[in-house]
């Protein structure tokens, strides 16, 4: 199997690629986490299942196979599962709380780009072969004001394909949501600002370092809770 540079790759180095790599896919990021035995026979029951559906034109059968695949993997324990966690219940009901958006998505304002590596307007496709220097960066929180309309809004990332996020924000960065719960009068107040960064970063810069600054602004602004939205 050729992965496009005249060097073979082999079916461990392609199911792994839709996971941070060159193929980047949130649809099949899951394989990723799969045995390659688990991984071939997910996608043969996948191309017989296309098969079928260029007989009868039933793309159910193909969406269900998919979903089923995302969901079995996604429910299994993984080496990012803790035991333990600090909880810290609501002081006040949600109607009357403060709440504020937090994303890894990678969303940032049209005029506000946080220009990764000092490059303005860096094109997907190079975030994506920069994506090792990425995860050794700290990452950079963009602030974007709760007002903003989705069409001023702009993402970049190299861990997922972003062409859903591109289309509809809200599948990674819900702000149009939080708003209609807050004018619904579930939500009492929005954060003046929402934030989002980049996932793909240095994960021990950002559990010692920029977490805990982010949490010190969140209390300075009388945030009571944060509603997390990793991608």
């Amino acid at each position: 199997m050729s992965n496009g540079t005249g060097h073979d790759e082999s079916f461990r180095n392609f199911i792994d690629s839709f996971s941070y790599a060159s193929r980047t896919d949130l649809n099949f990021k899951f394989l990723a986490e799969l045995s390659t035995e688990r991984a071939a026979q997910f996608l043969q029951n996948l191309l017989w299942k296309l098969g079928d559906t260029i007989n009868d034109g039933d793309v159910e059968r193909i969406i269900g196979h998919i979903r089923d695949g995302q969901r079995q993997v996604y429910s299994e324990e993984t080496r990012w599962t803790y035991d333990t966690g600090p909880f810290t219940p609501l002081k006040m009901p949600l109607s009357e709380t403060r709440v504020a958006l937090l994303t890894s998505s990678g969303h940032f304002v049209k005029n506000a780009d946080p220009e990764p590596f000092g490059t303005k307007d860096m094109i997907q496709e190079e975030v994506i072969a920069r994506i090792d220097e990425c995860l050794k960066n700290e990452p950079t929180l963009s602030s974007i004001p709760a007002p903003t309309l989705k069409e001023d809004l702009c993402v970049r990332h190299p861990g997922y394909d972003i062409r859903g996020a591109q289309s509809d924000p809200n599948v990674a960065f819900p702000l149009e949501r939080l708003r209609e719960l807050h004018q619904e009068g579930m939500i009492g107040e929005l954060a003046p600002n929402a934030y989002s960064f980049v996932g793909a970063c240095s994960q021990v810069r950002l559990l010692k370092y920029s977490g805990p600054q982010w949490v010190a602004m969140f209390q300075q602004q009388h945030i009571d809770a944060a509603l997390l939205i990793p991608v």
